[in-house]
């Protein structure tokens, strides 16, 4: 089975993701990880690591192929948030998860022992070259509704759901999609 989980930052991709491969026992792959990573090794935060990505856009369609090559290989979920447009014909299930800005941005403060303002700040500049990115590489409007309801199998608002409840929604559906026993 490949399973895409997307979303915007701090929606809960990576704890969900994480969760549901140690349930299924399938490897788990996150390119916002692999991201963060790719800014570390430069010594550069997200902030500079994502100009530095729009002037670069070799290192976006890097991440992408390397994303369709390990969701070929099956028994994955892969955690990124072009992962339903890029796996739209490859996974077997596509879930976007979503959740207020405010909600987000404390969450991921709390994550990364940061301030509000410090995530706030960083998040909108890295989610708006991200819209631009997307727009200018693959012509997708991560805002568009209708192509959004086209793309994915499941739609899940997180901000007044426990982890536990999204694991839960998420896997009976897939049980009821015949995806797992």
């Amino acid at each position: 089975m490949i399973l895409s989980i997307s979303g915007l930052h701090g929606t809960g991709k990576s704890t969900i993701g994480k969760l549901i491969a140690d349930k299924l026992k399938i490897q788990y792959y996150s390119t916002g990880q692999a991201f963060r990573d790719l800014a570390q090794e430069m010594n550069m935060t997200l902030e500079e690591y994502s100009k530095y990505v729009e002037e670069n856009p070799e290192i976006d369609k890097d991440l992408d192929n390397k994303i369709i090559g390990i969701a070929k290989k099956g028994n994955i979920i892969i955690d990124s948030q072009l992962s339903g447009y890029i796996l739209k014909s490859i996974a077997d299930f596509k879930v976007l998860l979503r959740c207020p800005l405010e909600v987000r941005i404390k969450r991921m403060a709390e994550r990364d022992d940061t301030t509000y303002g410090q995530k706030l700040k960083e998040t909108k500049l890295r989610e708006k070259s991200e819209l631009e990115r997307f727009k200018h590489l693959y012509n997708i409007d991560l805002n568009d509704q209708k192509e959004i309801q086209n793309i994915y199998d499941l739609i899940i608002n997180t901000e007044n759901l426990t982890v536990e409840k999204i694991v839960e929604k998420i896997l009976l559906t897939l049980e009821k999609s015949n995806l797992i026993i």
